[in-house]
């Protein structure tokens, strides 16, 4: 094979060191992956940096957030992917590690998450986190009118419900899931 400037020829052997302790080959990553089964026993999740925000959330949400939040520092000027992973992270320090891919050009992705934890169950941490970005958000608003809605919709909104609903929505099996 003949090299072409710009054109990887070879796959990339990094390999990543996951939260339970075992290592996956970066090689065996792939866009439309959500999860694997680990040598460990157990599922685990993984989010790519090009799997937009609507893969948890509805568009009308992630165009809200984009919108709404700043985010701070350079290379990154709306909220998407990099950021609301960076939220979880800093809930699950422990459970979640990233790769740094960016230097890869065999990947598809410069940076990839890997959770202790299966797909549905950081999709609901996900949520979760949004929640309570937006609870904090209504809260410093001086909007008292708007943080008792906010606190009356709350109590009656499942995440475990929500979660399971999208995913039917999204159809999750299939690596092609469409905005709904």
């Amino acid at each position: 094979m003949t090299a072409q400037p710009g054109v990887p020829n070879h796959e990339s052997d990094a390999e990543i060191d996951l939260p339970c302790g075992e290592k996956k080959a970066v090689a065996d990553l792939d866009l439309g992956m959500r999860e694997f089964d680990c040598d460990c026993g157990e599922t685990h999740a993984v989010v790519m940096d090009p799997h937009p925000p609507s893969r948890f959330l509805p568009e009308e949400v992630s165009d809200i957030l984009a919108e709404t939040i700043v985010t701070e520092g350079g290379e990154i000027e709306e909220f998407g992917t990099i950021p609301l992973m960076g939220l979880v992270m800093e809930a699950h320090p422990d459970r979640i590690v990233t790769h740094d891919a960016s230097e890869d050009g065999t990947t598809g992705f410069a940076v990839a998450w890997i959770a202790d934890f299966e797909a549905q169950r950081l999709h609901e941490i996900v949520v979760e986190t949004v929640i309570d970005l937006m609870q904090e958000a209504v809260e410093n608003a001086e909007a008292d009118s708007a943080a008792a809605k906010f606190t009356r919709e709350l109590a009656t909104f499942d995440v475990e419900e929500f979660v399971a609903d999208y995913r039917e929505q999204r159809d999750f099996e299939d690596e092609f899931d469409e905005p709904v």
